[in-house]
C-alpha cells in the first residue's frame, strides 16, 4: 500500500476522466467525524478576475476518485455530476 501526505496530494491537479477537464489542486479533506474516513475532496474553483470575486469550490465524493498516481489526482464525473458538485463559498466551516 502506497502512502501519500495531505502535502503530496494537495500539489496534485485533480483531472477529470470524462472530459479531460483540469478542475484545479485541492486544498482541504472532508472526513467524517465518526469514523475518520475521507469523504470528499474539495478543490477551489477559480472565479472572476484574477481569482477575485465570488468563491466557489467542487466537493468531489471520495468514492468518484478513480486513482492517485505520481502527479495527478484522476476522479470520474459527467458534466452533470460535476455541477452537482460546485458548491457556494469557500468550504471552510466558521
Amino acid at each position: 500500500m502506497r502512502e501519500i501526505t495531505t502535502a503530496d496530494l494537495f500539489c496534485m491537479e485533480v483531472i477529470n476522466l470524462c472530459d479531460g477537464g483540469r478542475l484545479g489542486y485541492p486544498n482541504s479533506l472532508e472526513l467524517c467525524a465518526d469514523d475518520g474516513k475521507v469523504t470528499a475532496l474539495i478543490i477551489p474553483k477559480e472565479c472572476g478576475f484574477l481569482g477575485f470575486g465570488k468563491s466557489e469550490h467542487y466537493r468531489i465524493p471520495w468514492c468518484r476518485i478513480e486513482c492517485i498516481g505520481e502527479d495527478a489526482v484522476l476522479v470520474k464525473l459527467t458534466a452533470a455530476e460535476l455541477q452537482g458538485c460546485l458548491r457556494k463559498g469557500s468550504g471552510k466551516k466558521k
